[in-house]
Formats: structure tokens, C-alpha cells, sequence
């Protein structure tokens, strides 16, 4: 497929200034980190309200940066096409737009965005900063998903987040009324063709007189395959699967949202079926039908539908700075703001100290874990990638390296330190994780010197960006049982549990989360989970030593 575009690296910075070039003056701006760092912001904005931050992989425009300005996000943060941005790029963002009032970050429901989102929420926080997170979940393709996607209906939280903060109200009137709204909103896609991403070949995987029914934002394959149909049939079949997922009867606000490549004409006829079937008995109010969440050139449609009150109908119904059509403009130069300075962070400050018994401690896990390389390869070999035990000695060999330079005596930055090392040495969705889990510890630590409740803490904070849980098949497995029993001062109690929770493991048919969940039964049979393993190896070592 042919696209316009000069080279396939360059493509993102282009088109983000391409989209402030074409902005009214002093409307948007971006900060000068930019191209590693793509934040765009609101030119005018001065710290005094609620912050809304927002963003993801480009591809989706407008999504993201196109919603920034007065009345909805403050800031959008961009990564590579379909590429989450990194942590880095969100703390930038956050920095650059949190005053006293504090930030919310809304956050699709795909695990980089979380992760990413939710570890720079966590490096945020331990700077000083009041930051919240919501998470939108609003695709009902897949019945009884753990986590469903969030696609168009994050929209819906974006402008009724953005109209409460404009009016002044706090960080937690802010997020509940996000976090409520997220939890009313419900989406459907519907595709006649795959996107086609620029620079890469593409090959779609439909046949003529296929469409595909419930897929997502970033090319995926959807739910079923359905015989191409009149517009109306279509329509009919999405809006009773929407009717039967309502919550409450109506009234509802209904979003139709073109995926990049319909054409007017036939976004116009979609919306003419939509409002023709019975589920136009409980709308109230429309939006669209127009690009706003896109995918790319995709050749389809999605629907989302938000239970109203009267607090959502004027959110929803208040005039904002932001559009999705961009008027013609005079031609003026590229807003450019400086980034703001970082100070030093309180757990970054700290200085080097020795504490023989704490050093003694680190240096055995760590070598335990880099001596378990070549098992848990083995272990992940059969249920992964084959990558967790090179991943996880290489996270260790970094600790190892800095240890003589961590503030050993003092125990919360010395947990902060360990997170920070991990996020950028230990790399995939373990070193992110484990980066929260320590941060977020570190965090607690702080506020009360517990141990055991401040790696609680931290658990906490991993499972709720990550979504595993108990009896998922991952290191929560063992990890949440051992804290759980640590917080008796007992470290040989918290060893035997975290090696019973390992076992456990090894009989669990179906993995929930992580790359084995993308594995039959037969192959993760009597294999426990290389990451389980390795949290109960930490614990017998730390054990042997108590």
C-alpha cells in the first residue's frame, strides 16, 4: 500500500509539527527534549488547575496531541507509531505541566502504556509530585476478559476529566469523576481491512467479502470474521451486542469514531444505520461521525456509548479549545518552551554508605539470581521466550556493579536506587515491573520504616499497573504469599511460602498474563513459572542468611 511520507523514522516529529504549524497561534507548543521526547502542551497553560495527561503511539490521530488545549488534556505525550512512549517521555510531561494542584494520567488499558505510565505515576510521586492514574477498559469484544483494551471511549474520560479540571475542582474530584465515567463506557470496532503501517509491507488478511467484527487500535486481528454485509446488518449485530452490554437503560452519549479510511459518504451512512436501530432509543447526545481515534488507514468504524447524567451531559456538551478538524491558519513559527529543570530527587541525593550486613545481603541475591541464568532460560524456554533468566542476571550484574555506591545505611533509598538501576538495565516487562515494585516500596518506606510493608506496598503498586495476580502463573505467585508471611518477622515462613507458591505454579494449566498466557496447556504442564522460581531462590538465600 502507498503512503506519503519522506522517511519512515522521521514520520512522527514530522507530523507532530506538521500539527503545530497548522495550530492557532500560541495554542499548542512542544517542549525542547523534542524529537526523543515528543510532549506537546497547551502554550498558555500556568500550573494553576488540575493537570490531565495523556498520549500513547502515534497512529491514532488526532489521538493524542490533538485533544490538547483548553478544556480537555494539558498534555499529550507520543510515542513511535504504535509504540507506547517511554517512562522517561511521561515524567517529562509530568514535570512540565503538574502545579500544586496536581496531575491525572489517563491511560488506555494496553500493558505498555500502563507499565510505562504507571512507572513514571510511581518516579512522580517520589519527586514530590500528586499524581493519579485512570485506566480505560471499554472494549467489550472479548467477553469475561481479565482486561479488556481501551480504545475511542477513552475520549469520553478525556473531555469529562478535562471540563472538571478547567473548572477548577481537585485532583481526587477530578479522577472520581474520570474513574466513574471509565467504568460506564463501553466500545465495539469493525473493520473491512487491516492498516497498513508506512514503510512496512503489508499483506491483509482478509478475503474479499470479509470484514472483521471487535478488533482493536493497532492492527490486531478481531474478535470473528463475519461475511461482508449491508452497512444496516452490521450495524444491527454491533448495536445489540452494545445493547446487551448497557448497564443502566439511558440516557447515553454515542460516539462514532471512523479508524482512519472510511470514507465521509459511508461514515455518514454508518451513522445514519446507528441512528436508525433501536439502541437509538437511549441517545441522547452524538458525537461525530469523525476521526478521532484512529488506526492508522484502517477501513473501519467503532461505536462507544457512556451512560449520562447531568454532570457528564455538560462535561460533554462544554465548548473546548480542541477539535478534530483543524482550521486554516496564518503561518507562524513553532511555539518551543523550555523543559523544566529537574531537581535532584530526595532518594537520588543520598550518598554512598556501607552497612556490612545489608551488603553482604544484596550481593548474595544477586548472585543466586545471576547463578539461576541458565535454568530459568531453561524454565522460560519451555513457557516463554527463553529470555527470563538472562533478563533477570543482567538486572542483577547492575546492582552488583553499583552496590559499593548505593546509601546503604539508609534503607528507603537504597530501594529507590535498585528501582531506578533495574528500569534501565533489566529491560522487558519484568524490569519495569520490578522497577515499580522497588519505587513504589521505596515510596512507603519513607512515610513508615517497615519493610515488610513497605515491599506490600510495592506489590501492590506492581500488580495494579501490571494486572497479575494470585493464581495467574507469574512471580505474584510466589512474591505475594512470602510478603504476606514476612510481615510476621519471620524470613524462613516467607521462604516456605514463596517456594510453595512456586510449586504451585508448575500445576496451573492456564497462564492469565506475561507471554505464557500465550501457551497451550500441554506445554506449560509440570513447568513452573521461571519468574515464581526466581522470588523463591531470592527467599531461601535471604532465609539461609536471617
Amino acid at each position: 500500500m502507498k503512503h506519503f511520507f519522506n522517511r519512515r523514522e522521521n514520520i512522527v516529529t514530522e507530523a507532530v509539527d506538521g500539527l503545530l504549524l497548522t495550530s492557532g497561534a500560541g495554542r499548542l507548543a512542544r517542549l525542547d527534549t523534542f524529537p526523543e521526547i515528543k510532549v506537546i502542551l497547551r502554550a498558555d497553560w500556568d500550573k494553576s488547575k488540575v493537570a490531565i495527561i495523556s498520549g500513547g503511539g502515534a497512529g491514532h490521530e488526532p489521538s493524542h496531541a490533538g485533544f490538547v488545549g483548553k478544556g480537555m488534556l494539558t498534555a499529550a505525550v507520543s510515542g513511535e507509531i504504535f509504540a507506547s512512549p517511554s517512562v522517561d517521555a511521561v515524567l517529562t510531561a509530568i514535570r512540565a505541566v503538574t502545579g500544586p494542584k496536581g496531575a491525572l494520567l489517563i491511560v488506555k488499558n494496553y500493558t505498555g502504556d500502563r507499565l510505562n505510565f504507571g512507572l513514571a505515576a510511581e518516579k512522580a510521586r517520589a519527586e514530590g509530585f500528586d499524581v493519579d492514574m485512570i485506566i480505560v477498559a471499554d472494549d467489550i469484544a472479548i467477553p469475561d476478559i481479565n482486561q479488556p483494551r481501551g480504545v475511542a471511549g477513552t475520549l469520553f474520560v478525556h473531555k469529562i476529566a478535562g471540563f472538571h479540571a478547567e473548572a477548577g475542582e481537585d485532583l481526587a474530584s477530578v479522577a472520581a469523576h474520570a474513574a466513574s465515567a471509565a467504568g460506564d463506557i463501553i466500545s465495539l470496532g469493525m473493520s473491512l481491512s487491516t492498516c497498513s503501517v508506512p514503510g512496512q509491507a503489508h499483506e491483509d488478511r482478509l478475503g474479499e467479502a470479509e470484514g472483521e467484527l471487535g478488533l482493536g487500535i493497532h492492527g490486531e486481528p478481531g474478535v470473528e470474521r463475519i461475511a461482508l454485509q449491508p452497512v444496516a446488518d452490521i450495524v444491527a449485530t454491533m448495536t445489540a451486542r452494545l445493547a446487551a452490554a448497557q448497564r443502566e437503560a439511558g440516557p447515553h452519549a454515542l460516539l462514532i469514531n471512523n479508524l482512519g479510511a472510511v470514507p465521509p459518504l459511508e461514515m455518514s451512512v454508518i451513522a445514519n444505520a446507528v441512528l436508525s436501530s433501536p439502541l437509538a432509543a437511549s441517545v441522547k447526545l452524538i458525537i461525530g461521525p469523525a476521526p478521532m481515534m484512529t488506526a492508522l488507514n484502517m477501513n473501519g468504524f467503532s461505536l462507544s456509548l457512556i451512560t449520562l447524567d447531568d454532570s457528564r451531559e455538560a462535561a460533554l456538551a462544554a465548548a473546548v479549545a480542541p477539535h478534530a478538524w483543524i482550521p486554516v491558519v496564518e503561518r507562524h513559527a513553532i511555539v518551543v518552551l523550555p523543559a523544566p529543570k529537574v531537581a535532584a530527587k530526595s532518594n537520588g541525593a543520598a550518598a554512598a554508605s556501607d552497612d556490612e550486613r545489608t551488603k553482604r545481603l544484596i550481593a548474595a541475591l544477586c548472585e543466586h539470581l545471576v547463578s539461576l541464568e541458565g535454568e530459568l532460560n531453561r524454565l522460560d524456554g519451555r513457557v516463554g521466550d527463553g529470555d527470563t533468566g538472562s533478563t533477570v542476571a543482567t538486572g542483577a550484574r547492575s546492582v552488583l556493579a553499583r552496590l559499593s555506591g548505593l546509601p546503604l545505611k539508609q534503607p528507603a533509598a537504597t530501594l529507590a536506587s535498585i528501582g531506578d538501576i533495574l528500569s534501565t538495565s533489566m529491560g522487558g516487562s519484568s524490569g519495569v515491573l520490578l522497577s515499580i515494585f522497588f519505587t513504589a516500596a521505596a515510596k512507603a518506606m519513607t512515610e513508615k520504616a517497615d519493610i515488610a510493608a513497605a515491599l506490600l506496598a510495592g506489590l501492590d503498586r506492581m500488580t495494579f499497573y501490571g494486572g497479575a495476580e494470585v493464581g495467574d502463573r507469574t512471580m505474584v505467585d510466589a512474591l505475594a504469599p512470602a510478603l504476606k508471611a514476612l510481615t510476621s518477622g519471620s524470613v524462613s515462613a516467607a521462604a516456605e511460602a514463596a517456594a510453595a507458591g512456586a510449586e504451585s505454579t508448575r500445576t496451573m494449566k492456564k497462564a492469565k498474563a506475561g507471554r505464557a498466557s500465550y501457551v497451550g496447556e500441554k506445554d506449560l504442564e509440570g513447568v513452573p513459572d521461571p519468574g515464581a522460581v526466581a522470588v523463591a531462590g531470592v527467599f531461601e538465600v535471604a532465609a539461609a542468611m536471617a
